[in-house]
């Protein structure tokens, strides 16, 4: 689609190309123009109907977005504006800088600038910053019909007509009813006695991902926003929870690598950003590394008796690092989904201990097979004694039930203090594992070595 558009765009057929560009969905639209010049991006965007414009305008990265803002007239970007969702402007918003915003909020009407800053008022990671004022309100003593021609007359700017929200005088939300219901029922029917009373909402200030798990919970499609008073303030839309489920995503992932979490993607991003993003959390691990580095050389003369023992440390570390990867992983997974509770701390320790041992004995059993019939026997390595292959293989039944028990027990803590639980994740922990391996290591070695 690209190249036939890029030929197109040399032979000058606009009109071909706009054809072209109207049998695509908006998100694919917007992925072509990621790929153009400005200067083409600019020519083509302006081919689009007015509809089709804005909502290839919302799926574009805050660059581009920012580029074609800079490239509109004060009148093609009050029209764009009128075309989008409060709550897409808002996201739009708050990746611009201060020049920008104060064009955008220049052209929009008083109305809807009032809302924008009402809803960047509420913090980043709350419920109300991604919700959206749209949506069709209606009242218990409506008629079927009379709903159906107050949809027919307000829906066309909400940003769902599927689920509507019954509501009194003063805006306290009552009722649900969805659009299935509203064409089964008879048209005289009252919403009062259609209605669904028991309404699962949220407040302004419950946290984003929290609400994020109610869609995945109950397949809403739309879900409401109450203030503190009950009153209904806006809705979050599924679209809108998959964002939020795809950025803690891709946060925790960054986390959990030792980067920081980035707004822009990869290849867009400058190498000084990238580079502030990972040189903190390198700065970090470095100086808890030492505590590693302390520990051996608390024992160097016993390292330099027994110079053998050395060569295990790095398979040590990284099994028993590898151990907790595994624990800390599949727990923090279970907190994001609502799985697993601080309450449920002895359950998980207690499953993890039992999986440990199975793991620590299998690894430990093939690992003195190794060393003694391997190493030993078959290479002829001579420093590898019967008392060595038990140490080591002492030491990594004790390091993995150690390893997986801080690993599933960290991320838990770390919820319930407040803490994001993929902090915990592979640096911190790995780091302390390996300490603590360390400290097994030495203390094992010296019961069976006089050292």
């Amino acid at each position: 689609m690209l190249d036939k558009i890029t030929e197109l765009l040399e032979t000058k057929k606009y009109a071909a190309i706009r054809t072209l560009l109207l049998e695509e969905n908006s998100a694919d639209i917007a992925e072509i123009f990621e790929e153009l010049s400005d200067e083409n991006l600019i020519l083509l965007f302006r081919l689009l109907p007015k509809d089709t414009a804005s909502e290839v305008f919302v799926e574009m990265t805050s660059d581009k977005c920012e580029t074609l803002i800079r490239s509109f007239s004060d009148s093609e970007l009050h029209r764009i504006l009128n075309e989008l969702y409060v709550d897409d402007t808002v996201d739009i918003i708050e990746e611009m800088p201060a020049s920008v915003v104060k064009r955008i909020l220049k052209n929009t009407d008083a109305e809807t600038r009032l809302a924008i800053n009402q809803i960047l008022q509420y913090p980043d990671d709350s419920a109300g910053s991604i919700m959206t004022i749209e949506y069709v309100d209606l009242k218990k003593h409506y008629t079927v019909e009379h709903a159906f021609s107050h949809i027919k007359k307000t829906g066309v700017d909400k940003e769902t007509i599927y689920t509507s929200y019954v509501t009194d005088n003063e805006r306290h939300l009552i009722g649900v009813v969805t659009a299935r219901d509203l064409l089964l029922a008879d048209r005289e029917e009252t919403i009062e006695n259609i209605m669904e009373t028991n309404v699962i909402s949220v407040n302004t200030l419950d946290d984003r991902e929290d609400v994020a798990k109610l869609f995945e919970k109950y397949d809403f499609l739309a879900l409401p926003v109450v203030d503190k008073e009950g009153r209904l303030v806006g809705i979050v839309t599924v679209d809108d929870a998959i964002d939020v489920i795809n950025e803690e995503t891709e946060e925790d992932f960054a986390i959990m690598a030792g980067i920081t979490p980035q707004e822009k993607p990869y290849l867009q991003s400058s190498i000084w950003r990238i580079f502030l993003s990972r040189v903190p959390w390198l700065l970090i691990l470095m100086i808890s590394a030492t505590f590693t580095g302390i520990i051996i050389t608390s024992y160097e003369k016993a390292l330099s008796v027994y110079v053998v023992l050395t060569s295990f440390i790095p398979m040590l570390m990284g099994t028993a690092g590898n151990s907790s990867s595994q624990s800390s992983v599949t727990v923090i997974r279970g907190l994001s989904l609502g799985e697993i509770k601080f309450t449920d701390m002895l359950r998980v320790q207690w499953k993890e201990l039992r999986i440990s041992f199975l793991c620590g004995i299998t690894l430990a059993i093939a690992n003195f097979a190794k060393l003694y019939w391997f190493d030993r026997l078959v290479l002829g390595n001579a420093d590898i004694t019967v008392q060595v292959a038990i140490i080591v293989s002492i030491t990594i039944l004790v390091a993995i039930v150690l390893a997986k028990l801080v690993g599933c027990t960290l991320p838990i803590i770390a919820e319930k203090i407040g803490f994001d639980p993929a902090v915990m994740a592979s640096p911190f922990i790995t780091t302390i594992v390996d300490a603590l391996s360390l400290l097994v290591f030495f203390q094992i070695a010296g019961l069976f070595l006089p050292i």
